[in-house]
């Protein structure tokens, strides 16, 4: 009885070392504007609306860690986006993150759903920062037909986030590395349906760069099946600590399984310049530029886009922002400002389309 009495005397202490060793987190990010586009129906009317998620993803989430001892803790993280606009859900309830692993010396490995390699590397290198609207770091303009034969138009673009996945990344002396192999859960084979990703990055002072490899399997046919290949290159550079450029370069390719199809095409570049005027003011100019090289869709587009933004600090936590953009096509071809996949994008219905957006984002 003695020894019982010690053991249960022993439980709140025990716990407590426990939850000392656990640590969790509630975060996220809310982030709403007001916008004007012009160009957003055929009959060529502009829209005014609020949208959710100017500046960044509106977000919540929960992640965490324990010490395991050693220097090798467990990691976990699930967050899902927001429409705060509407109140509902963007997507599934975990769509941007739902993982778990493990931390070390070594690096960190997950599995799961998350953002893939090629995002983690190339996109700190977009002069607009992960911005949802009036950037096409990720992939291209969110036009989605060709205005002359009403075919879908490929959007040039890099996997930015992938379920099933095993990502690992580490950092030694100034050097990144990176992979993501995402499962494609075929019986049809290993292969079918899956992605591959490497990354390698260095930084050193003022200086900043990666690069990327990817290749993604569409699912198998009569014919086999698609493969998309996509190469990165991000450079950046602190001039002081008011100036920064930043840029990037990508090479897409998609070869097409069906017989007698043309292979996809197109390279995308990026370069801005990041100005903090004061500590609470912060300007970007950027220009985003897709050249498309395959001509199976009609005539090719070849957008450009021209997009200038003022951010001005009122906390640590709260942001007012205010942008303006234009894009731009070539031979006639539809063009939009938001990037493809955005479900809170506005579908352009001319050769361009200029837009502006103020707005608010607070993080907690």
């Amino acid at each position: 009885m003695k020894k019982l009495a010690i053991v249960l005397a022993a439980l709140p202490a025990a716990a407590a070392v426990q939850a000392q060793s656990t640590n969790v987190q509630l975060y996220g990010l809310v982030d709403a504007g007001v916008e004007v586009v012009n160009h957003a129906s055929a009959t060529g009317g502009k829209v005014t609306r609020l949208t959710s998620g100017g500046m960044n993803t509106s977000r919540f989430g929960l992640r965490g860690s324990e010490d395991l001892g050693g220097g090798l803790k467990a990691i976990f993280q699930l967050e899902g986006g927001l429409f705060i606009d509407e109140g509902k859900s963007d997507g599934n309830l975990f769509g941007r993150q739902a993982n778990v692993g493990l931390e070390g010396g070594f690096g960190r490995v997950i599995a799961g759903r998350s953002y893939t390699t090629a995002y983690d590397f190339i996109l700190p290198f977009d002069p607009m920062g992960y911005a949802p609207a009036y950037s096409w770091a990720t992939t291209g303009h969110g036009t989605p037909v060709n205005a002359t034969t009403g075919t879908p138009v490929n959007k040039y673009g890099m996997t930015t986030g992938a379920s099933n996945l095993v990502k690992y990344q580490g950092t030694f002396s100034g050097v990144k590395v990176g992979a993501t192999y995402a499962f494609g859960e075929q019986a049809t084979g290993a292969s079918d349906g899956s992605t591959v990703m490497l990354g390698l990055g260095y930084a050193a002072g003022p200086f900043s760069t990666a690069a990327t490899y990817e290749r993604t399997n569409g699912l198998s046919t009569a014919t086999g099946h698609d493969k998309t290949t996509v190469a990165q290159l991000g450079v950046g550079y602190a001039l002081n600590d008011t100036w920064s450029l930043k840029g990037a370069y990508r090479y897409y390719k998609k070869n097409l399984a069906a017989a007698a199809a043309v292979d996809l095409r197109g390279d995308t570049w990026w370069a801005g310049v990041n100005y903090q005027a004061t500590p609470a003011l912060g300007l970007t100019a950027a220009v985003y530029r897709v050249n498309v090289k395959d001509v199976a869709t009609g005539p090719e587009a070849d957008p450009t886009m021209f997009v200038f933004r003022a951010k001005y600090a009122l906390s640590k936590r709260t942001d007012l922002y205010a942008v303006a953009a234009h894009a731009r096509a070539k031979n006639d071809q539809f063009v939009g400002l938001t990037r493809s996949g955005s479900t809170e994008g506005v579908t352009g219905f001319s050769d361009t389309q200029t837009g502006a957006m103020v707005g608010v984002q607070h993080r907690f």
